[in-house]
Order: C-alpha cells, then structure tokens, then sequence
C-alpha cells in the first residue's frame, strides 16, 4: 500500500505505508534517537506531531508492554528509512507494524529520511500531512496540510492528561509527598519518583494552586508535555501561585511553565531538540551530560528582569537556556528528561535534588 508524507510547502515525499490506514495532520519534527522508538511513540509530549526517525532501521526488537510511557501511542504519524518486519527480541510481543495498526497510527517506510531531516531543518518544523492508502493524491494533501491548525497557542495538554487524581505509589510511614501536575507526564517520571520511596500523587493539569496545596505536598513536579505553554495559561497562573509556598521541579514543558511564570520570554525553535545525545553543561560545575531532549519551544536565556532567577544550564549545541533556578525560593526546572527513557541516565541525580529540597523545606518547617 503506497504511503505519502506531504509537507505545508509543497514537498512531498512517497513511500510503502505500514500500520493504520487512513489520513493524520501534525506537524513534521525529527528525532534522532538511535534506539527507543516505542518510548518515543508513546512519549505524550509528540502528541500532535508526525515524528521522522533519522536512525534508517526501526522495529528490529519489536515492541512489547513494558518500554511504554503512557497508556497508548501518541503521535499523529510515523516515518522510518526501512522497517524491519521480523523482530528479534526476548521481550518481543508484537511487530511494530502491527502495534501501530492495532493504535490507529499511520506510518511510511521507504522513505529518504535524510532528505526529509534536512530539509526541516532548513525549512523549519511546519505542518504536513501523512496518508497510508492509493486515493489520496499529493497535491491534495499538500492543500490539507496548508490548512492545518498548527501548534502555537493550541492547548495540547487537554489531550494528555489524566482525568482524575490519582495515587501512583504510597510507601506510608513519614515518606515524602511529591504531587505531579500531569500535562503529559511519562510513566518514567513516576517511576523514578517512586524508586526514590516517595509518596506519589498525579493530577490533572487543570487542577488549581489551592487544591494542590490541599494535599500537602513536600514539593511538586511540574511534568513534562506536549506544544506551545503560552496555549496553556491556566497551567501558567497555577505556577506562578505555587511559587514561594512549595518546592517546585519542572521538567521540559513543566520547566517552560515556570520560565513563563518567573517572566521569561518564550520562542518556538526552527526544528527543535529531539533526541537522547544532546550535550547540556551545568554552569556551577562545568559538569556536561549527554540528555535526552523532546521540545520546540525555548525560554529566552536573556529574558528575565528578576535578578534571582538565574540561567543554570546551557545546551552546548545551539548554546540555548537548558535549566533554570531561583536563588532565593525552592524552584528549579530543566528544558531536558532527567528520566531519559530513552537515552542515557547522566541527568538523573537532579531528581536527588529534588528530594534534598523537599526534605530541606520540610525540616526547614518543622524548626519554624
């Protein structure tokens, strides 16, 4: 069965679909993970998005139910050089093609994903079309990706979140109390909070300041998710209403809420940083981890007035605003998944630091 990708200015790329049938609008974004494609279909930050994978074998080990991030596939589209059908792997319970066809994903093979990855990132991120049937002529998809919505100033989250609070783990005894505000958050998120023996308590994005508070947390997360946070404002005041009277730990998209919230200014990148090899420095220390990364918009490094909100990380490609902190108040965030999954685990002791500031503003309460 013929496969199209067709893109907002007119190029168009052809191939052999596999999984779904049917049309999907996102928009064209690659990753260049070289492993992990069933955590990045899953990852809910891509939702919206037909993501191109820039490594040319995907699905030789299958997929299975384990290596997921969330209860289903969440992007628009998936595009791969070569597909392989015959999976080898212990773990193994379904090829890819059928993964995706059993979850409504459209996918194409065949197709020059570095033709395709270059010509993104000289054009830019724009919004495409991907179609999976021998009915669907390119010019006409090509006018059906022009008229697509795009993704600035659209609320995604609403699309991702849970529906209901919920407890993820409950060690009892005097364990610290970590609520995750859920704009998407990866099962990888939790799980390190969990490994780390705390209480874990998921809500959705809508919930209020107050309500959060309501549960008394020793600190809070603010997750990763995915699009524009300036299309999120609700997400934006709740941030700034926790400021100053918890702990608080953003991560990706949750990190772009608290940059928003502390006055910094907000740009969508060309292409965007998606991929487990991005080199982050941090500031203080000089130290230099290899991250993963899943976002298109960026906090301006320049852009804060407040002098207490200070820069603390760089990504050392482009020299982009990677980390932030305030030096007075319990509030840190970083624009990269310390969780990786996929990619490599160098970031995870910030989640140590996040416990050291929930037990620090605890005890810190406790001698009040």
């Amino acid at each position: 069965m013929k496969g199209v990708l067709a893109l907002e200015d007119g190029r168009v790329f052809e191939g052999v679909a596999f999984g779904a049938g049917g049309v999907r609008e996102g928009e064209i974004v690659f990753n260049t993970t070289m492993t992990g494609y069933q955590e990045v279909l899953t990852d809910p930050s891509y939702n919206g998005q037909i993501v191109a994978m820039t490594y040319p074998l995907i699905g030789n080990y299958g997929t299975n139910e384990q290596d997921v991030e969330s209860d289903r596939p969440q992007v628009e589209g998936f595009v791969v050089r070569q597909y392989c059908p015959f999976p080898s792997n212990f773990a193994s319970r379904w090829p890819l093609a059928d993964y995706l066809a059993a979850n409504g994903v459209v996918a194409v093979t065949e197709v020059d994903t570095r033709a395709l990855t270059r010509h993104v990132r000289d054009r830019g991120a724009m919004r495409a079309v991907i179609a999976a049937g021998d009915d669907h002529p390119p010019e006409a998809l090509v006018e059906r990706a022009r008229a697509g919505r795009g993704l600035v100033g659209v609320d995604l989250v609403r699309n991702v979140t849970c529906p209901e609070p919920y407890v993820y783990a409950d060690p009892g005894g005097d364990a610290l109390h970590a609520v995750v505000l859920d704009f998407g958050v990866k099962r990888s998120i939790l799980r390190c909070l969990a490994a780390m023996g705390m209480k874990v308590t998921v809500v959705p994005a809508r919930t209020t300041a107050a309500e959060v508070l309501a549960l008394r947390p020793d600190g809070v997360l603010l997750s990763n998710g995915p699009g524009d946070p300036e299309g999120v404002p609700y997400a934006v005041r709740t941030t700034r209403e926790l400021i100053g009277r918890t702990p608080l730990f953003g991560i990706c998209l949750g990190h772009e809420f608290i940059g928003l919230a502390l006055g910094g200014v907000m740009r969508k990148l060309k292409f965007g940083h998606r991929g487990a090899n991005h080199p982050v420095r941090e500031l203080a220390t000089g130290r230099v981890c290899i991250t993963c990364q899943n976002h298109g918009f960026n906090l301006e490094a320049d852009s804060f007035d407040d002098a207490e909100v200070e820069v603390t990380h760089l990504n050392l490609n482009d020299m982009t605003a990677a980390g932030l902190r305030h030096r007075s108040l319990p509030v840190a965030s970083v624009q990269y998944h310390p969780e990786a999954s996929a990619g490599p685990h160098d970031a995870r002791y910030l989640f140590g630091r996040f416990e050291e500031m929930m037990r620090s503003e605890r005890n810190r309460a406790a001698h009040a």
